[in-house]
């Protein structure tokens, strides 16, 4: 299958342009909506949060991700990442850079194919959708070798202690992993405490908690509310470990 995950949004036409290349270049192979309201111009909360969620699908599946504020520029690769089994088509901007770290086995290449046109601002739909179809249907793509990890982006944590993510019940993600936390750890957000909870249920209506979400990483949620508007919280807000 194909996984998108893109910071375009759902309203527009990006989404679907980049799905129509896919239908033409691989017919048959099932395209999934993983996320297209991704943390906008923002690789690096988006690396993490990929890095999460990208463990539920299976060798042979292919990420076409794009957050992408170099589009065009002379600043970042194209780029196609093998980690695992996956693949991954997109910016070389650090967005595959927790994927690489995080793969027992990975190796990536600069993009050298170029389609007969190529828009300065739209390499999804240009670029990288056709690359991520011909990999679907297990085609060569040609590419130089570059490193897996990028050094560039070296010194980005293992775990990032910010909301990287807010669904669409104001639920806030972290980028933090859940089992690199101790049981008893308190998070600290907005000036404000919160004590870990196996799931909502177990605080009162309007109680705020962390809890072990269902892709691993810790997430603040208000049972019945919205944590975001709640705690004034969004994409970037620091987060601090307490013991």
């Amino acid at each position: 299958m194909i996984g998108l995950f893109t910071d375009f949004g759902l309203h527009g036409p990006y989404v679907g342009q980049m799905k129509a290349v896919l239908y033409r270049g691989a017919p048959g192979v099932p395209v999934v909506d993983l996320f297209a309201d991704a943390p906008a111009f923002s690789p690096r909360p988006s690396a993490y949060l990929l890095a999460a969620y990208v463990e539920e699908f299976p060798a042979g599946t292919v990420f076409l991700a794009v957050v992408d504020p170099g589009v065009g520029t002379a600043d970042r690769e194209p780029v196609m990442l093998e980690a695992d089994g996956r693949w991954f088509v997109g910016p070389g901007n650090g967005l595959f850079e927790v994927v690489a770290r995080r793969a027992m086995h990975s190796e990536a290449w600069t993009i050298d194919w170029r389609p007969d046109r190529l828009s300065a601002s739209f390499h999804g739909r240009d670029l990288f959708a056709p690359v991520a179809a011909r990999l679907a249907g297990r085609e060569a793509v040609p590419g130089t070798p570059r490193p897996a990890r990028d050094p560039r982006f070296a010194d980005w944590p293992e775990e990032l202690a910010e909301i990287v993510y807010c669904d669409h019940y104001g639920n806030a993600m972290t980028g933090i992993r859940a089992a690199a936390l101790a049981g008893d750890a308190v998070l600290e957000v907005a000036g404000r405490r919160v004590a870990r909870a196996g799931t909502f249920g177990e605080v009162g209506v309007g109680e705020v908690l962390w809890y072990e979400n269902a892709n691993g990483l810790a997430e603040i949620a208000v049972n019945q509310g919205r944590a975001n508007a709640d705690l004034g919280i969004g994409t970037g807000t620091p987060v601090t470990v307490r013991a």
